[in-house]
């Protein structure tokens, strides 16, 4: 009986594991579609923005630009649940500076479906895209990213020029908070998407802004201090007290303390 009930309990484990493989990326994505065309601050410019990648998907999103010439750009990559051209209303609380809202593949009216490498080389794309810009001084490039994007925005700097970087709820990997959240299973084999910023840390030498909400249940702060302790470069930290991971920038603080970090090395 006792063989019979852990044959059963064995079958059963690697039934999940089995499901777990299969549909990770509808347990890591959650593609959003987009909620009307935005209208940009005043006295901006919103230009639409329409690359095609390597391998021929279409990524949409928004330029969104501050009337001033050769504008510095902040690059925003959005967590895994994010429509980033909703953010384009409010582009002005990153200061002013041009901002790139593009959705990840399969986001908004971006084609494809998203991947950790296809997010990775779609983001040194829009890099790329933007150096090239005569409209904007591709020697004041920062890159802010947000939950996922996070891992997405030190893949950019490390492997590009930019001049800082903001992280928002960053993590050292997917597979450490897989372990976290499910450590009855066996991420580190199961896992096709590890997004491994840990492994980028220490070879990125660009000022970081680190924000973490102290009630965070998602990424726990104590996941964005480990990667803070490791990373290469000088750390600005911004701990914000009774926000969890999806309110945290209704603090006043928030957009306040990355303008004033981005006009410092912008």
């Amino acid at each position: 009986m006792i063989k019979t009930l852990l044959l059963v309990a064995a079958v059963c484990y690697l039934a999940i594991a089995a499901v777990v493989w299969t549909i990770q990326e509808r347990l890591l994505f959650f593609p959003q579609p987009v909620s009307g065309r935005p209208v940009a601050p005043s006295g901006w410019s919103l230009e639409e923005v329409r690359i095609t990648a390597r391998d021929g998907t279409l990524l949409a999103g928004y330029l969104v630009k501050p009337p001033i010439e050769r504008a510095p750009l902040l690059i925003y990559f959005g967590g895994n649940a994010e429509e980033v051209t909703s953010a384009v209303a409010e582009s002005g609380r990153w200061g002013r500076r041009a901002v790139l809202l593009v959705n990840y593949r399969g986001y908004g009216l971006s084609a494809g479906s998203p991947s950790e490498a296809a997010l990775l080389g779609d983001a040194l794309e829009l890099f790329d895209w933007a150096t090239r810009r005569p409209d904007l001084d591709p020697a004041r490039i920062a890159v802010h990213g947000r939950s996922l994007g996070t891992a997405v925005a030190a893949h950019v700097a490390a492997a590009r020029p930019a001049r800082a970087i903001v992280l928002t709820s960053p993590f050292t990997s997917i597979r450490d908070l897989a372990k976290r959240h499910y450590p009855w299973l066996p991420v580190a084999i199961l896992l096709r998407h590890p997004f491994d910023a840990a492994a980028l840390a220490a070879s990125v030498k660009v000022p970081a802004l680190m924000i973490s909400a102290e009630r965070d249940l998602v990424i726990p702060p104590e996941y964005s201090e480990r990667l803070a302790a490791i990373w290469g470069g000088p750390v600005d930290r911004l701990s914000i007290r009774d926000r969890g991971h999806n309110d945290l920038e209704g603090d006043p603080r928030y957009f306040a303390t990355i303008a004033a970090f981005l006009d410092r090395h912008l």
